[in-house]
């Protein structure tokens, strides 16, 4: 942001009656301000703002993980109360935990499918033929001439012949 934006910001805070208060600053030196409910000069009520300004003023420089989740969370309205340093830390200390425990649970579970691995037989090869909604499934493939045994009767299957008269 260039030094007129800044300078037309704090003129329109100046007008508005806005106020932003600090409320706090995270690990990577970001500023979170909050900005109270308030009615402006035309009668309107503007609703409560919550505003954080980063470290680095340029939005290409932002990365995913530069503002801290309990941050984000209250940012986002998800939580009323801004965080503590200290919840910030027993929470950062909390993941750490959790990550190290599913680390060494996958390398349990791939310890214990190397040794399974060597205990079941090899799978068994399946042969398919057609389809089980077909209504030959499990029978011999449908032949050219048609066939019956007295109850049943399965047709065959016809191709026209080549020429215009079908009865040749």
């Amino acid at each position: 942001m260039g030094w007129s934006q800044d300078l037309f910001r704090a003129l329109w805070r100046a007008l508005s009656k806005e106020t932003k208060e600090q409320v706090g600053t995270d690990l990577f030196g970001n500023k979170y301000y909050y900005v109270p409910e308030y009615r402006n000069w035309r009668g309107q009520t503007i609703r409560e703002k919550r505003i954080i300004e980063t470290a680095n003023k340029r939005e290409v420089d932002y990365e995913v993980g530069d503002i801290p989740t309990e941050w984000e969370a209250w940012i986002r309205g998800k939580r009323k109360t801004p965080p503590t340093m200290e919840e910030i830390l027993k929470n950062e200390k909390n993941r750490e935990v959790v990550k190290r425990k599913s680390q060494d649970l996958y390398e349990e579970e791939k310890l214990l499918s190397k040794e399974n691995e060597e205990l079941l037989a090899p799978p068994v090869q399946t042969q398919i033929k057609g389809h089980a909604s077909a209504p030959y499934f499990g029978k011999e493939e449908p032949s050219v001439a048609p066939t019956s045994t007295g109850k049943t009767f399965q047709p065959g299957s016809w191709m026209p012949q080549g020429g215009k008269n079908p009865n040749q």
